[in-house]
């Protein structure tokens, strides 16, 4: 697997959150042998012993059942280990989210945009913005544990993740209802203690799938968390609003996004796995060439 993505012309990789157990001693080794260095790593990786498939909300920190709290954290910390021995610098975390017993507000903004994809960018379309302005007052009244429970699991983590020299980076989710919303990551990564191990990272699918929902502004939440910014996801959504497609065969402004990039972050192109290999190659030099 890696010698494949070392024959394409890159140099490091990310191991996501699909990474089973049997993988590792062959990751090892590829990273022993100097194949390819590991960048980056995504929560949970390597995945729990009989996991298969990709489980990055396998476990939630914002849960508060201390069952699934302590698997969490257990793997969390597993991961952090895993990610000090591959010598990568960040371990890509999402917080959770906020869980609805009856009427989840993002069941009926799913179906309206199903509907009228466009709804959400369309500023006129007063019935929608009502509907959302609605959906985020039932999910701000609701979300009050979760989101403490999200801040309280991250302090429990802070220094194990420091004595391991790795970073966190918290990414910003494409649903609704998961946590933290978007206007308010600044003022939280802002709040959190100076010695925190954390950063910001930036999925752009997911933040173009945010604006199409009307909830951001795809280049004033870059400028209100570009201090913090340690690193991003690159790929591309549809006209269909499918993520993870090619840079440049959606509708992303890349060379928007390329303005908020500095020489320390992290760049990973995070793909689908039916694209191409021509079209991963054609990715790569579209953001080689904004580099």
């Amino acid at each position: 697997m890696l010698r494949e993505l070392a024959g394409l012309g890159f140099t490091h990789a990310e191991l996501s959150h699909g990474v089973r157990i049997t993988l590792v001693p062959g990751i090892m080794k590829a990273v022993e042998e100097g194949v390819i260095k590991i960048s980056s790593t995504h929560n949970f990786c390597p995945l729990p012993t009989g996991v298969v498939h990709a489980a990055p909300n396998l476990f939630e920190p914002s849960v508060r059942e201390h069952r699934e709290h302590d698997q969490w954290l257990r793997h969390t910390k597993r991961s952090i280990d895993f990610a000090a021995q591959m010598k990568a610098r960040v371990l890509v975390c999402h917080l959770g989210s906020v869980t609805f017993f009856w009427f989840n507000p993002a069941r009926d903004l799913r179906t309206y945009l199903r509907d009228q994809p466009d709804a959400g960018r369309t500023p006129d379309d007063t019935a929608y913005h009502a509907l959302l302005a609605k959906s985020l007052v039932k999910l701000r009244k609701r979300m009050g544990p979760f989101w403490e429970q999200t801040k309280a699991s991250l302090n429990e983590i802070y220094d194990y993740a420091a004595q391991k020299g790795i970073k966190l980076g918290l990414e910003n989710r494409e649903k609704f209802e998961e946590l933290p919303l978007d206007a308010d990551y600044a003022e939280f990564i802002a709040g959190q203690p100076p010695t925190a191990p954390i950063g910001y990272w930036h999925d752009t699918g997911h933040a173009d799938i945010k604006q199409g929902m009307g909830l951001l502004d795809h280049r004033q939440h870059l400028e209100k968390n570009a201090s913090r910014l340690i690193g991003f996801h690159l790929h591309d959504v549809s006209a269909q609003g499918q993520d993870h497609q090619p840079v440049g065969s959606g509708h992303i402004d890349f060379k928007m996004v390329s303005g908020f990039w500095r020489p320390e972050h992290l760049l990973t192109l995070e793909f689908g796995p039916r694209l191409t290999v021509e079209e991963v190659i054609a990715s790569k030099q579209r953001i080689e060439a904004l580099m």
